[in-house]
């Protein structure tokens, strides 16, 4: 097997069919077999719209020396889509694992959050990293779901 400019062996890659991990396909496992109602990436938060800005803006791009005039144009909304939603939108699982550095995550998701005060959206959130971390969320949203009923 070669190896990477770092040393490394690379990673094999797996077939995980829709999912972008691993541990998103263990989470998509769990859910199922748990019996809970979600939906897998199919829920877009729209968390700011997109808008023209008036004023003068020059910015600069990875393939000209020189900046780009983009004065006058629109910038593109911020959108977000969840991994795994509740049917009902009672909670919302992101699973993470290893976060690339200059990663726009964490400001994405706190704007997440900020969507869900301004909207008045009581749902139940969990980042989980691992599978013992994705069992515990799962007992946590059947143990929620049990006291809702109550």
């Amino acid at each position: 097997m070669k190896k990477t400019k770092s040393g490394t062996k690379p990673r094999k890659k797996r077939n995980l069919g829709k999912f972008k991990s691993a541990i998103e396909q263990y989470c998509d496992q769990q859910l199922r077999k748990a019996g809970l109602d979600f939906r897998y990436e199919e829920k877009e938060y729209v968390l700011m719209e997109k808008f023209r800005y008036p004023k003068r803006y020059l910015k600069m791009t990875a393939k000209r020396k020189t900046l780009s005039d983009r004065s006058n144009s629109i910038l593109q909304p911020i959108r977000y889509t969840p991994d795994f939603v509740a049917a009902d939108e009672s909670w919302v699982i992101e699973t993470k694992g290893y976060l690339h550095s200059h990663h726009d995550f964490s400001m994405r998701w706190k704007l997440f959050l900020h969507y869900l005060v301004n909207n008045n959206m009581e749902c139940d959130v969990y980042i989980p990293k691992n599978k013992p971390q994705i069992d515990q969320v799962i007992e946590d949203i059947i143990k929620q779901q049990h006291a809702d009923n109550r």
